[in-house]
């Protein structure tokens, strides 16, 4: 699940990625405790997410359901002239497994500043970009040669090897 953390007093937000889905079965508009993420002392207001497939959490559709609704404007659609409404498919206000962003709002800070949070999540060591997967194979496939085990393994390969 990807979190975003949003300071309305700085205007500045960071995204922080959990294994498992934190928050389940609380709704939009709940307070909820920050010290389950790393941020200690913090608490912060649910504002919406998406699931999945992209689907946005509306706050007056109860449960953690997705379903289609006529809508005029709001979140899910956007109109471009008065009068217009369309059907469409959004998901229910309570956080559920299926939830891939969550959207919070920071109402209440705690001892350490907002932007060491942000300065620990940007300092983190990124794995090395090597581009395609065809440029990882060649990569891989240059490591490997004078490998004496793998040459043995080609040979017991299915099909015929060329000499």
């Amino acid at each position: 699940m990807n979190i975003v953390v949003s300071d309305p007093k700085s205007g500045k937000a960071f995204s922080k990625k959990t294994e498992e889905a934190v928050f389940l079965n609380r709704a939009i508009g709940e307070e909820v405790d920050l010290g389950v993420i790393g941020m200690a002392g913090y608490k912060a207001k649910i504002v919406g997410g998406s699931d999945k497939q992209g689907f946005p959490m509306k706050k007056s559709l109860d449960g953690p359901g997705r379903k289609k609704l006529l809508l005029k404007k709001g979140v899910g659609f956007k109109t471009d002239r008065k009068g217009k409404r369309k059907r469409r498919s959004v998901r229910g206000n309570t956080v559920s497994p299926e939830i891939m962003q969550l959207n919070i709002v920071i109402t209440k800070a705690g001892d350490k500043k907002f932007e060491d949070f942000m300065k620990a999540d940007v300092e983190k060591p990124k794995e090395e970009d090597v581009g395609s997967a065809k440029d990882r194979l060649v990569k891989q496939s240059l490591e490997n040669v004078g490998n004496v085990e793998l040459a043995g393994d080609a040979k017991l390969a299915k099909g015929k090897v060329r000499k």
